[in-house]
């Protein structure tokens, strides 16, 4: 409590980076910002004129008429009308600056966002394994709203208010400079209340965003494991967890706008006091006929004072909103500024056939695949991709100095099938990412026939790669769709070839629409298998050199695996595949199983082989050891 209480005690200070770059987007919309600029100043002009128009009004087109028998009003009409359209001005202006502020605010935001989504396709997959994807989400939803409210309205209401105090500071100046500096000293007492009272309601506003994007992350992880909260009766717990989240930030929105409320209040109470004493002072400065004050003059100041002190209260209001929208702003850029994922590889992936023997390029479609390879010395060489994979004494860490991987060797030659065996995390997930870069190694080398994999693109390396995950991943869209994510050129023939090869296709056609079937909710419609199918499917169609299962089967009955592991076997022959597997009967056929333990290969050989060590494969096979 005390620490909060000491940062509590810092006044929150406006980032004037942050809003030097949300700044710079509305660079796009110049020329409608001067328009609004222009607007605003109409509207401030248009209620000062009104304001200074009273006195006129007053004593020389009331007064006079006072005491009069039959008074004729119709040079008072003629005035009211003056005010009319005075203040018709300003309103008019007001609107068309809203409207146009409204096209400006949902402009700059989706540039942001789209910024934002682009930014993250290019980020690596570190980024995402150690962020929740409600934080994320919270970028695209909190941090843009408070980002939306301070351009629409903070922004403009401060430019307003600027403008206004500084004109009608003039106007009191010109009018009457006792009753001035009248107004001088009560503003002083308001702005010391004001600095007081926003000093701690700004540190919690900034304290309520960062509160806002643990509540979203925690929910986010409890929507997606709902059904393993139930299992395990862990909805108490869930709650009094959720319940502990959602009182921090109950706390800090009640304790931002507990302080930012009284503001008002007590600043109108401040100005009804100057008011009552403007209106006391003025009396007796026009009774003892001192600076020339009349009654029309003393209405008219008061109006004046009230429009001085209004944009003042509005912009001590609209600083805590501008701290909060940059403290979601910063958030924003943080993401924007994080490093993209490196890639320095220059070998491609292109289409080849054989002319005379000699391999080389084409821009038609073939059925060979070559890396094109421009070395260094300018000589270009195509080797034709065939999925010859080799680990040399790689090591690898997620963290610096913390290795997960010890000195890894390996090789699968073309169409060779490879098998990782080992407890949850021996490191055989990880192996599979170093093959499609998701991680760069610490030391050693892979080559991918025969080539560095650090010099091949990452786009042209993943596109070689075929991969299956434990957890299946469908999109918004029909089942064909999502079958053609990897190749959206595909043709329907192709596609329903991909599927008959998952042995996906018969339950496909028992679907009210077959393949133009509509999945949303990441296919929750489809039963665990079937979306595997249909992931498998999409593999397929992709038709990579090489695969890797990342427990393709697991989440799979016996009876669909049999039906899989048929299409699996379609699918894998003449490839080089790697499996993840924890039914070691699914990798018995490998031409190679290596046993892990702790990032370390312990044994390695074919299931023969291994059996006959009577090792750890032979303990885990037999039972004697279970996988965790």
């Amino acid at each position: 409590m005390q620490n909060m209480d000491k940062n509590i005690k810092k006044r929150p200070k406006i980032d004037f980076k942050v809003l030097g770059r949300v700044i710079g987007y509305l660079k796009n919309y110049k020329f409608k910002l001067l328009i609004v600029i222009t607007c605003l100043i109409l509207t401030t002009i248009s209620s000062v004129a009104g304001n200074l128009f009273l006195q006129t009004l007053i004593d020389d087109y009331i007064i006079p008429l006072i005491g009069v028998e039959n008074p004729v009003f119709t040079s008072l009409m003629h005035a009211v009308g003056i005010m009319c359209i005075i203040y018709l001005v300003g309103i008019l202006s007001s609107l068309f600056q809203s409207r146009i502020m409204a096209d400006i605010t949902e402009g700059t935001l989706k540039i942001i966002r789209d910024e934002m989504f682009i930014k993250m396709q290019k980020l690596p997959i570190k980024y995402f394994d150690t962020r929740t994807h409600g934080d994320i989400m919270s970028h695209y939803t909190n941090d843009t709203d408070t980002l939306s409210q301070m351009i629409s309205q903070s922004i403009p209401q401060v430019v307003s208010s600027l403008i206004t105090i500084i004109t009608v500071f003039v106007s009191m100046v010109i009018t009457n400079i006792y009753l001035t500096l009248v107004v001088i000293v009560s503003l002083a007492i308001i702005l010391f209340v004001t600095k007081k009272i926003s000093t701690k309601s700004g540190s919690y506003f900034i304290k309520q965003q960062q509160a806002v994007a643990s509540v979203n992350g925690y929910i986010e992880e409890m929507i997606n494991g709902q059904k393993v909260v139930k299992v395990f009766c862990y909805e108490d717990k869930a709650k009094e967890k959720f319940n502990k989240l959602n009182d921090e930030l109950c706390e800090n929105v009640y304790n931002a706008h507990k302080f930012a409320n009284v503001l008002m209040p007590i600043n109108g109470a401040l100005g009804n006091v100057q008011y009552s004493l403007l209106a006391i002072i003025g009396g007796l400065l026009a009774v003892n006929g001192i600076g020339n004050v009349t009654v029309g003059l003393i209405v008219s100041f008061l109006q004046l004072s009230k429009t001085f002190i209004r944009p003042i209260n509005q912009v001590s209001q609209q600083l805590n909103s501008v701290v909060m929208a940059l403290a979601g702003a910063k958030r924003i850029f943080e993401l924007m500024d994080e490093e993209p994922e490196q890639d320095n590889g220059y070998v491609t992936l292109v289409n080849a056939k054989y002319v005379d023997g000699v391999l080389t390029e084409t821009t038609e479609k073939t059925e060979v695949w070559a890396w094109k390879y421009l070395h260094h010395d300018g000589r270009l060489e195509y080797i034709e991709l065939k999925g010859h994979i080799e680990f040399h004494d790689v090591d690898f860490g997620y963290e610096e100095n913390k290795l997960v991987l010890h000195n890894i060797s390996l090789y699968a030659k073309p169409g060779q099938k490879i098998a990782f065996v080992g407890a949850t995390g021996a490191g055989k997930t990880t192996i599979t990412n170093l093959i499609n870069r998701f991680y760069d190694i610490e030391d050693g080398k892979i080559r991918y026939d025969g080539i560095n994999i650090n010099k091949i693109k990452k786009k042209d390396l993943r596109l070689s790669l075929g991969i299956v995950l434990q957890d299946t991943n469908l999109f918004t869209g029909t089942i064909k769709e999502n079958i053609k994510y990897g190749l959206d050129t595909a043709t329907d023939e192709e596609v329903i070839e991909a599927a008959k090869l998952a042995n996906a296709h018969d339950f496909i056609m028992r679907l009210p629409n077959g393949y133009d079937t509509y999945l949303t909710g990441d296919g929750a419609n489809l039963s665990q298998g079937q979306r595997q199918l249909l992931a498998i499917a999409r593999c397929a169609l992709v038709d990579p050199p090489v695969m890797i299962l990342d427990e393709a089967t697991s989440s799979i009955d016996t009876r669909t695996e049999k039906i899989v592991q048929d299409g699996m076997d379609k699918l894998m022959k003449g490839r080089t595949v790697f499996v993840i597997a924890h039914r070691l009967s699914t990798v018995r056929n490998a031409k190679a199983i290596i046993v892990l333990d702790h990032g370390r290969i312990i044994e390695r050989g074919n299931h023969e082989d291994l059996i006959a060590q009577k090792g750890t494969y032979y303990q885990l096979y037999t039972g004697a050891f279970e996988l965790e």
